[in-house]
């Protein structure tokens, strides 16, 4: 094998070597010296290539879930979607829907419907604002949203017809969200379009009724979510922004192999609060990839759910519910919210969660370990690491108590957090380390933190709340912690 040099590689070498007379010996000595050095390339080269092999090898086994099995090459396919190649594309507009202040949920649906009857295809919304109320994707169906393109819900709750569903940690009759996906295999939603919920009529009605009730729930003000996705397997919501929802904005159960990618989701922080918006809701689900997305709501961006309830983890008591593995979640922003990441309030096992690579701007939490009063939990391999930003609380664990209802069971279950780590992490807080003393109704175990840099107006850091603390070059105004 031959190494030229590289400038004559590159058509930029112009040196002639001469070998007649006195240039002889050195046109010789020369070409040794020339040989010597295409051998040296060579080694190099080797050594080179040997050694970013050998690195991307270790990166590749370094690169784990927090219990230490691999992340699966699936979360590494991140190309966009080639949406040509999901079938024949049905432009909206074509099909009898207006952009103007009509509601064309029958229309939509009816197109919906052909399509997936002729096979499936791209349902595509072209630039313009259109409005619908509840619409019911099927298996070959996808959605499209050109720039420009905006889908706008209804205000008008009739537009929603009660369902069976999944809500808070429970299967109930409840309304459907604007776009809803069940049972469905390799669906997809695309585009650089809005999916706007409409949200401030339902804000305001919802503020109303807790003035006249403040013991109101959630549900009791009636509104819907943007985007609920149930029972399915190989998802991708890419690109597409949703803004404005009237409540949970994305919501995803029991379902496996979702990719959420480069997303933006919105909801006001004032001067209407925006209710419960979180942005994305993780329900029972396995092999979920969070990735590159923006997200400023209004309550928790990233909630990780599965039921609640005393017998939450009994499936004869409670069937649906479930928990949470293989999450992983890198390169996102976090403006505003409650928090960055969220273990409840309706959740009752998450394994291997993996927050990574953000950016944190205005979060109350950067993590929340919600310990329900009234439910059964078990989080354990969490990690959060290379985040940066500010929040106002770094560490949050507290009993969450918020409508409790034991439903007769006289013992409170027992909950526990363990495998918990935070590394690699420089943030300004208020608060470092808001934990409350130990409690009876929940253990902590196995915390480690590691290469921490931290600001905090409260840097009290009190390891005996914990069982099995480890903590390496963590720094708290620049004070060691030990």
């Amino acid at each position: 094998m031959s190494f030229p040099c590289p400038r004559q590689a590159s058509g930029s070498c112009g040196t002639k070597w001469k070998t007649t007379g006195h240039n002889l010996y050195t046109h010789t000595y020369m070409r040794n010296a020339f040989r010597l050095n295409h051998c040296l390339w060579a080694l190099l080269l080797c050594i080179s290539v040997q050694y970013a092999y050998g690195r991307k090898r270790v990166e590749a086994v370094r690169d784990t879930f927090p219990d230490g099995a691999p992340v699966s090459e699936w979360f590494r396919d991140t190309l966009p979607v080639d949406v040509a190649s999901l079938g024949r594309q049905y432009r909206i507009t074509d099909y009898g829907v207006s952009a103007d202040s009509y509601v064309h949920t029958k229309e939509l649906q009816a197109l919906i419907d052909m399509v997936a009857a002729g096979g499936g295809g791209v349902v595509v919304v072209p630039p313009g604002v259109f409005m619908t109320g509840a619409l019911f994707f099927k298996q070959g169906t996808h959605l499209h949203l050109e720039r420009g393109a905006v889908l706008r819900g209804s205000t008008d709750i009739s537009d929603f017809p009660v369902t069976t569903t999944r809500m808070e940690g429970q299967t109930c009759k409840y309304f459907p969200a604007l776009l809803n996906a069940d049972s469905i295999q390799g669906f997809t939603i695309t585009g650089e379009g809005v999916v706007d919920g409409n949200g401030l009529p339902y804000w305001k009605a919802f503020w109303l009724r807790r003035k006249w009730n403040p013991a109101a729930t959630n549900k009791d003000e009636q509104r819907p979510r943007v985007l609920f996705v149930s029972r399915c397997r190989d998802v991708r919501i890419e690109g597409v922004c949703f803004q404005n929802s009237p409540f949970w904005t994305t919501h995803y159960y029991q379902s496996e192999n979702v990719r959420l990618m480069n997303l933006k989701i919105y909801s006001p922080h004032g001067p209407i609060h925006a209710p419960s918006t979180d942005a994305i809701d993780i329900d029972a689900c396995r092999n979920v990839l969070v990735k590159g997305c923006e997200m400023t709501v209004d309550d928790d961006a990233i909630a990780l759910k599965g039921g609640k309830g005393p017998w939450a983890d009994i499936p004869e008591k409670t069937p649906g519910n479930g928990g949470n593995e293989n999450i992983l979640i890198e390169d996102c922003y976090f403006g505003f919210c409650h928090s960055c990441l969220t273990c409840g309030s309706e959740s009752i096992y998450n394994h291997n969660i993996l927050l990574r690579r953000g950016k944190v701007e205005g979060a109350v939490i950067l993590l929340h370990l919600k310990m329900r009063t009234d439910t059964p939990q078990h989080y354990e391999y969490i990690t959060v690491e290379d985040m940066h930003g500010r929040a106002d609380n770094f560490l949050f664990v507290h009993s969450w108590s918020q409508f409790a209802d034991m439903q007769g069971r006289t013992t409170p279950p027992m909950s526990y957090a363990s495998h918990v780590t935070m590394r690699n992490i420089g943030m300004q807080a208020n608060t470092f380390f808001n934990v409350a003393r130990k409690d009876d109704q929940y253990r902590l175990s196995h915390f480690t933190f590691q290469n921490l840099d931290i600001e905090a107006k409260v840097p009290d850091f009190h390891s005996d709340y914990i069982e099995n603390v480890q903590t390496e070059n963590v720094k708290v105004n620049g004070q060691m912690v030990r």
